[in-house]
């Protein structure tokens, strides 16, 4: 199984655009993720759904809005909250992490290697097989 990360981007639009993609692929979503990180002091938010493959392909996107979102959980964000609410829509378990900023990486694919690592670790998303 190859899972690969699809950034589609950091701003309001490309939220809708994910939404969008889990409205058109409901019953492709594996799971759906929130992954907090802290930078300067700051938390911020990446959203992020795994679909499953399609027919006989071995092949997993997740596709992922990369830190663009202010993260309080007291006081959520109009763009946290619309990703929320899609996810509640589709009837699935938003899974929140704790994970490092990507700014500590040189380069963004050592970065989606890491968060896979970690969801195939906590078996979020199957192993290569």
């Amino acid at each position: 199984m190859i899972q690969r990360f699809i950034e589609l981007g950091q701003g309001y639009g490309d939220l809708f655009e994910l939404c969008e993609l889990m409205k058109t692929n409901h019953n492709r979503i594996h799971h759906t993720f929130v992954f907090v990180s802290e930078k300067d002091g700051n938390k911020v938010a990446s959203v992020a759904v795994a679909l499953k493959p399609v027919g006989e392909s071995k092949f997993m996107p997740i596709y992922i809005c990369r830190e663009g979102i202010p993260y309080n959980p007291e006081k959520q964000s109009k763009r946290f909250e619309i990703f929320e609410n899609a996810v509640k829509e589709r009837d699935q378990l938003l899974i929140t992490l704790e994970v490092k900023h990507s700014s500590i990486y040189v380069d963004p694919m050592l970065y989606y290697q890491y968060l896979i690592g970690v969801l195939r670790l906590y078996h979020y998303i199957p192993y290569l097989h």
